[in-house]
């Protein structure tokens, strides 16, 4: 949760499904566009940020997931005290007072961990389900402007299998295609403002040393 807009993050699986389906060619072209040979690049994975119900999920998710990143936030900072705590008190503590406060430091760490852990897989798996629900309804968009304005092929600028070195703006369809996605899939209530969400917490680099 690190990025600046939470579906930026989208599962692998679900961009490559994307990226296969926007770099086939279009089939038959409208009426009037026989012969298309037109080419343009789509920016997928900003296109599908961009878009208002891209944008208003982001903001849902965020909203949905933050409890737990604060929860996260607040036992690292246990962790973090209890570290100062055992570096201040070295030299006054018995061995049974160090030793509790070592085990009790080293259960927070691993809870700290595995809640982080299922933290970022349970928002991996809503942004793929995201991505996936936008990114099906927008190879429709595609489809039908891509028909309409004769072109023949289309690639995906943001796969990560791409082997564009250069494109013209002038063949860049992304803002075209976002605009149009708007337009057949308008937002209730307009869209929230993609907020940006704090770096998930993560277990302490060095954790108290035993005495």
């Amino acid at each position: 949760m690190n990025s600046r807009n939470i579906i930026r993050v989208a599962t692998a699986a679900t961009l490559c499904f994307l990226g296969t389906a926007v770099v086939c060619g279009q089939g038959a072209s409208a009426p009037g566009a026989a012969g298309a040979s037109k080419i343009a690049v789509l920016n997928v994975r900003q296109a599908i940020v961009t878009t208002a119900e891209g944008k208003q999920a982001s903001a849902e998710l965020q909203t949905q997931f933050a409890p737990r990143q604060n929860e996260l936030e607040a036992l690292n900072k246990q962790i973090n005290d209890l570290r100062q705590q055992i570096a201040a008190n070295s030299n006054t503590w018995n061995d049974e007072q160090k030793a509790r406060a070592q085990s009790q430091g080293q259960r927070l760490a691993a809870q700290l961990e595995r809640k982080n852990n299922e933290l970022q897989t349970d928002v991996n798996d809503a942004q793929g389900e995201v991505v996936d629900r936008i990114g099906r309804k927008m190879m429709d968009v595609l489809d039908r402007y891509a028909r309409e304005n004769g072109f023949a092929t289309v690639f995906d600028s943001s796969a990560q299998s791409s082997s564009i070195v250069y494109a013209s703006s002038s063949i860049d369809i992304t803002q075209e295609i976002i605009r149009l996605y708007d337009q057949a899939y308008p937002v209730k209530g307009g869209a929230a403002p993609a907020t940006t969400p704090k770096p998930a917490a993560k277990p302490p680099a060095n954790p108290p040393a035993k005495p």
